[in-house]
Order: structure tokens, then C-alpha cells, then sequence
């Protein structure tokens, strides 16, 4: 079984290593003239991705955890792309069947990891001392990811990673500066090269400082899918791993409503029992 596992987890290494006139020469000047409207649109556009992709900090997961649909297809994405090398050690596959609406047989036939078991946890088959040979320390479990960092944060994550050849790995990611995790989605997503400018600040002492700032993305390898599918697959991937970090969080926020209710109408009674009480007290 060992040699198994190691192969498995082999397998999963080796997939995720897969303005103004001024100074501007007069034919620069004439070709930005006859340009086209189309091309102007083009250039427009252009222009607002990166400064959408500059604003990387701000991006958001939008989920829905109440979305069953989305949740089907998160478990599908973290089984497919996630469990090779993370444990979601805290959910059983049934729980988790029977939350997200999911027939058994097609549980067994698609989501479950080979020598598993309905009733077994969600664990890795990757032997953590193989993990820690091959990234330099084993990847975590993700049961509480979502609860711990944020789902704005695993978002982020997973759409910032960017050519690094001084890396083990081969790229690095914004959200997290030397990352030990390969980009284990590039074939969906594409490989993307970083642009950085260095824009002068002044320090602490007064003087000027010079600090590397993100600019944008430039594709480099196109990937299977587009932006939006792309982001819609993180979207979902994200979704799920947030139902993961409390799965009766939807029922919890239902019954909430009818706890506040009920403490109003217990509010209103009291009230009305204490103006009975009193109305002779003078």
C-alpha cells in the first residue's frame, strides 16, 4: 500500500510541475492616429484589466454556501485537483454526500479516492515524509482553512501565481510570498508572468525608499479554460472548502432568525405581563 501511495503521489507531482505628444516620434504619433476604434476598445480594455489585476488585494470569493449546485461542483474540483496532496480530516465522505445532495453510487463512482470508504474520512493517500521530500514540509490540512484565513484569501490564492524561476517549483504567488505549493491549476488557468515597476516612496527617515510594486499579469501559456470559467471553477473550489470549515452554518444562520424572532415576541409578552402587574402600582 505504501508503494502505492508513493506512486499516487509521484503521479501528482509530476502533473503540477507540468498621453501627451511630447518626446513621442512623429511615426508613433501617426500610427496611434490611424488606429482603429476596435483597437482603441482593445486598448481600453486592456488598460482596465490591469488595473483590475493591480487591485489584487481587494478581490472577493463572492460564495454562497447555500448554493448546492456550486458545492457539487467545489467537492468535484478539491477531489480532482486538491485531495492528491490536502486532508480535509474533520468530514466524512457520507456527511458530505448527504449535505451537498449527492447519490451514493455517484459518490463511489466519481468522488471517492481509491481505498476508501463511504464512512472514512476525507484524508490524503500522500505519506507525509514523501510530502516533506519533495515541497520541504507537508501540506496542510484545509478542514479549517476558510474559517482561519478567509475566503477572500483562498480566492486570491489560487488566481496570483506567477512565473518565478528562482523558486523549487517554478513560480511564486502574491498572496503568498514564497509559497512552497506548486500551481497545481496552471492547465486550467495557463501560466502568467508577473509585472513589477519600482515606484519611490519616502521612509520613515525622510529619504526616498524603493519599493517593487505588482503592475499586472501577462499570459505566457493559455490554459483549457477562459478567465471567467476560471474564476468561476476557484469560485466554486472555494464555496466548498468554506462549507468544509462548518457545514451547518447555513442551517445555523436559518435558525438564528427564528431565535431572534422569538426573543421579540418573548420581549413583546414580558412587557405586556409587566404593565399588567403594575397597572395598580402607583
Amino acid at each position: 500500500m505504501r508503494t502505492l501511495n508513493r506512486a499516487r503521489g509521484a503521479a501528482v507531482i509530476a502533473a503540477m510541475l507540468a498621453g501627451a505628444a511630447l518626446g513621442v516620434p512623429a511615426w508613433a504619433q501617426e500610427e496611434a492616429a490611424a488606429s482603429t476604434p476596435a483597437q482603441a476598445a482593445e486598448q481600453h480594455e486592456d488598460s482596465h484589466a490591469a488595473e483590475k489585476a493591480r487591485d489584487w488585494q481587494h478581490w472577493q470569493a463572492q460564495n454562497e454556501v447555500s448554493n448546492v449546485a456550486s458545492l457539487q461542483r467545489g467537492a468535484r474540483n478539491f477531489l480532482g485537483y486538491c485531495s492528491g496532496c490536502h486532508s480535509l480530516k474533520y468530514v466524512r465522505y457520507s456527511r458530505m454526500a448527504e449535505d451537498l445532495d449527492i447519490p451514493m453510487e455517484q459518490l463511489e463512482q466519481y468522488l471517492l479516492l481509491p481505498g476508501a470508504k463511504p464512512a472514512d474520512y476525507i484524508t490524503t493517500s500522500m505519506p507525509p515524509a514523501d510530502a516533506e521530500a519533495w515541497f520541504g514540509k507537508a501540506p496542510p490540512d484545509l478542514s479549517l482553512i476558510a474559517r482561519s484565513r478567509g475566503v477572500d484569501y483562498l480566492y486570491q490564492f489560487l488566481k496570483t501565481f506567477y512565473l518565478d524561476p528562482s523558486k523549487p517549483t517554478g513560480v511564486n504567488n502574491l498572496r503568498l510570498e514564497g509559497t512552497a505549493m506548486p500551481h497545481v491549476l496552471s492547465e486550467l488557468e495557463g501560466v502568467k508572468k508577473a509585472v513589477f515597476r519600482n515606484v519611490e516612496h519616502e521612509g520613515e527617515d525622510g529619504k526616498p525608499v524603493t519599493v517593487r510594486e505588482f503592475e499586472k499579469f501577462e499570459l505566457v501559456v493559455p490554459g483549457r479554460l477562459s478567465e471567467a470559467d476560471y474564476d468561476a471553477f476557484v469560485r466554486d473550489t472555494v464555496n466548498f472548502l468554506d462549507y468544509v470549515g462548518e457545514p451547518n452554518q447555513v442551517k445555523r444562520r436559518a435558525l438564528g432568525v427564528w431565535v431572534v424572532l422569538f426573543l421579540i415576541a418573548f420581549t413583546w409578552l414580558t412587557m405586556l405581563l409587566k404593565k399588567e402587574y403594575w397597572k395598580d402600582v402607583h
